[in-house]
């Protein structure tokens, strides 16, 4: 149960007792600055990460729904899309309104984007899926007609049609009002998923009001070059049952070139080719309505991975047949606000709760829910399955490459149940995968997508964070055969280099050599593959001591460790850097730290710092922490000293991709915890702003999100696989925490906080002062208030003493 404010501020009353008897200057309480914002829905803006490769959508959807209802853009192909995620603000032409979608994909199209349904106002007397450049079946739109709020879309197409749409978990209601003196009709576009389709099917019942049909597709990034081929599979249908409040009066189906007016059946796929190869391939249905007596038509629509009737059945859970928009819409708000309160702010500008409330709304909209309310979901082995005793939901889209770095410790902190049960429905479906526990999880498809193991880091940190309702004890002797047991696609190239079809690939060679070799790592880059693979033992060896599995503990620090073989110290006059090594231990050159080989979607310049659970290590192998953090300084300079933050070049900070997400909080360990409170504060004010363009980069499942969120907290995860979290200056006075069934919230006061105050020049914890650059898991775990002095300059003595730093947990012994 949360408490109320009005309970938690007995305890604050007495820490600012505290503080004014301590060395550590007084702290007003967290209110100083206001009450904390009253309903945070309302800072919500769904169109931010709309443009500038977010690859976000501003459609309705609810915390970790399965359906999310939204646009899909054309730029006058069908078989393409306006962006990755299926919207492109500055694409103003949509094909339809899918039915389901992935956000902040980072391949274009990325995934989803089921059954498209249009609303048309013209007769149809050619197939719409021979409208290859979409010239007749779309509109436009203009954005001043457009408005999106938390679990609401709606939008008036040049066509006159308003198409308004909310959402339950499961289920939607459309309501589409057309002109008075023009046709209504709705195209269901069956077969036009974002990656195409392999089947798909439609039966309309006039007589019942009632379109049924599904889609069988998959596909994951199947566009791209590096692997995708290799994934043009497909792995799940999606079911639809649609019901309407006025008689169908027009019936009408499509395959490929072929009309049918009158059909009510039809079945065929566009196959997962792109531009001629796929054009004019498909199939469909219409439906249309006499609107005389009442413009608007009302489609309420179900949706499962199951079946027809586990669509149907959620359709009849969640919605009455009275629900309107606005009825569920206004639910939808409402849960929204209750899921966003999980973090009550107060202070700073509208625009900075605009943007704060937004990203912690797009870092909840996953994991999706998966199963359907009897409990059944669709396997990894494409068998139904149930829920295990204990377990509330399935849950799946795991973007684990990516969400390692924020989302995961976000979801952890703020809904350890539902963290719970996506741990034990990545465990369900490694089960059904004969034990291998895939890197990018799509619904039930191993999409084998980036590199490294994330998976054990995941759990590790759910457990590490105190998420106890999966069977933790199974996940991780699971996780350890995966660490341990060499397996066949293991020596494959299938996929590669983006999807490579291993979990860990060439083990047997890893585990001989201690590093990944480039010449047979059958992976994407070897010098990649022996970092994360070092993070993901790391994270092993930390749950193994939870557990108390010390032989584990002991072999797996060890291996923590193996980063150290893909450190070449002569790499360049001026210093060492990660470098991707041959079978014959002979480095691959020719090198510079601008090279991709060896790397993931990453530089060498950027790599070299995924150390995190070994900074100090790091840093000597650097020549020392005073060179290290020189060299940190050049990472995120020019030479001419301005920043260096959004990417582009090869030799410094990216903000818009996961492999440098850590590298501003590592001048903590260094001994220069002021320059990550100005580094972080710089990318916060900077590189996050309002507007569709107003994310990095692709928000890859709520992780730029989610660093967003962690980074205006003042916290960061120290590393991977543990609770421990950094500590930066927060950008908010105040900040409460509440974790869903803790009775004790995190509460973060920084009075002083403000665009000028962003340096640290005291702490307390829990009444206490507190000089250490970091906090203990068990205050995130716990709840208990931290509490900081925060000035305009930058203050060089907190947090800098050698038992301030970080605590290491990447060396054999665990410590320092």
């Amino acid at each position: 149960m949360r408490l109320s404010f009005r309970k938690v501020m007995a305890p604050i009353g007495a820490l600012v007792l505290v503080f004014a008897a301590t060395p550590v200057p007084a702290q007003a309480g967290p209110l100083a600055d206001g009450v904390p914002v009253e309903h945070p829905a309302s800072y919500v803006d769904p169109f931010i990460g709309t443009a500038g490769g977010g690859t976000t959508w501003p459609g309705a959807v609810l915390p970790f729904g399965m359906i999310a209802w939204s646009p899909t853009s054309t730029t006058g192909d069908q078989t393409n899309t306006g962006a990755a995620g299926g919207y492109s603000y500055n694409t103003t032409r949509v094909r339809g309104f899918s039915l389901t979608h992935v956000n902040g994909t980072g391949c274009h199209p990325g995934a989803a984007g089921d059954v498209p349904i249009m609303p048309f106002t013209g007769e149809i007397t050619t197939s719409p899926t021979a409208d290859t450049r979409d010239l007749i079946y779309a509109s436009d739109f203009s954005h001043d007609q457009e408005k999106a709020t938390p679990g609401r879309y709606t939008v008036t197409l040049a066509s006159g049609v308003t198409t308004d749409l909310a959402v339950t978990r499961r289920a939607g209601v459309g309501e589409f009002a057309f002109p008075s003196d023009k046709p209504a009709k709705l195209l269901f576009r069956t077969s036009n998923s974002l990656n195409g389709s392999e089947d798909a099917e439609i039966h309309i019942d006039a007589a019942q009001r009632r379109v049924t049909g599904s889609v069988l597709t998959g596909s994951f990034c199947g566009r791209r070059a590096n692997g995708g081929e290799n994934n043009r599979k497909s792995y799940y249908r999606l079911y639809f049952a649609a019901d309407f409040d006025k008689p169908i009066t027009e019936t009408g189906t499509w395959h490929d070139a072929t009309v049918t007016p009158g059909g009510t059946d039809a079945t065929g796929g566009e196959g997962y080719a792109t531009g001629a190869a796929r054009a004019g391939r498909g199939s469909g249905g219409w439906i249309g309505f006499d609107t005389s007596t009442g413009p608007t038509v009302r489609m309420r629509v179900g949706i499962s991975y199951v079946g027809v009737a586990g669509a149907q059945a959620n359709l009849d859970a969640e919605l009455r047949r009275s629900s309107t928009v606005e009825k569920v819409g206004t639910a939808g708000f409402h849960a929204w606000d209750k899921a966003l309160k999980a973090v009550r702010i107060s202070g700073g500008s509208e625009a900075q709760r605009s943007v704060f409330y937004t990203a912690l709304y797009h870092s909840l909209l996953q994991p999706n829910l998966m199963s359907d309310v009897d409990g059944s979901y669709l396997g990894m082995d494409r068998k139904v399955h149930q829920v295990r005793t204990g377990q509330n939901a399935q849950y799946s889209n795991f973007s684990g490459w990516d969400q390692y770095h924020a989302q995961i410790q976000l979801l952890a902190l703020l809904e350890p149940g539902v963290a719970g049960d996506f741990a034990q429905s990545l465990y369900n479906y490694a089960g059904q995968n004969g034990g291998v526990w895939d890197r990018w999880v799509h619904v039930n498809g191993a999409t084998h997508v980036m590199t490294g193991d994330p998976s054990a880091i995941t759990l590790a940190t759910f457990y590490a964070m105190g998420v106890r309702n999966f069977d933790a004890v199974g996940a991780f002797d699971s996780l350890i055969r995966q660490a341990t047991v060499p397996h066949p696609d293991g020596l494959s190239d299938a996929g590669c280099p983006g999807q490579c079809v291993g979990a860990r690939p060439n083990l047997a060679q890893y585990l001989g050599s201690h590093y990944s070799a480039q010449d047979v790592c059958h992976c994407w880059g070897g010098a990649a593959e022996t970092l994360e693979q070092s993070i993901a033992d790391s994270s092993l060896a930390s749950w193994a001591e939870l557990l108390g599995r010390e032989d584990l503990q002991r072999e797996f620090a060890k291996r923590a460790s193996y980063w150290r073989n893909t450190f070449n110290p002569a790499a360049t006059p001026g210093g060492g850097y990660a470098q991707a090594r041959r079978l014959d231990g002979g480095w691959v050159i020719p090198f510079s730290p601008a090279t991709g080989t060896g790397f993931a979607q990453g530089t060498s310049a950027t790599y070299t710092w995924l150390v995190p659970q070994d900074v100090s290590g790091l840093a000597e192998a650097m020549g020392g922490r005073e060179r290290a953090a020189a060299r940190l300084d050049d990472f995120f300079h020019k030479p001419d000293g301005s920043w260096s933050l959004r990417g582009g070049d090869p030799l410094r900070y990216d903000s818009t991709n996961e492999p440098g997400l850590h590298a501003p909080w590592l001048y903590n360990a260094l001994g220069q915890p002021w320059k990550t409170q100005q580094t972080v504060r710089q990318i916060l004010d900077t590189v996050y702003t309002t507007g569709p363009s107003g994310l990095p980069g692709n928000d890859d499942l709520g992780t730029m999100s989610a660093w967003y969120v962690l980074g205006a907290l003042g916290l960061f995860p120290q590393i991977p696989g543990r609770a421990e979290m950094l500590l930066s200056a927060p950008l908010f006075p105040s900040a409460i925490v509440h974790r869903q069934g803790s009775r004790r919230p995190l509460i973060i006061a920084a009075p002083e906080a403000s665009t000028s105050h962003r340096y640290i020049a005291g702490a307390g914890v829990n009444a206490q002062p507190y000089d250490r650059s970091w906090v203990d898991g068990s205050l995130i775990r716990d709840g208990g208030v931290i509490s900081f002095k925060l000035t305009s300059a930058p203050d060089l003595r907190w947090g800098t003493s050698p038992q301030s730093l970080p605590v290491d947990h990447g060396k054999p012994d665990g410590g320092q």
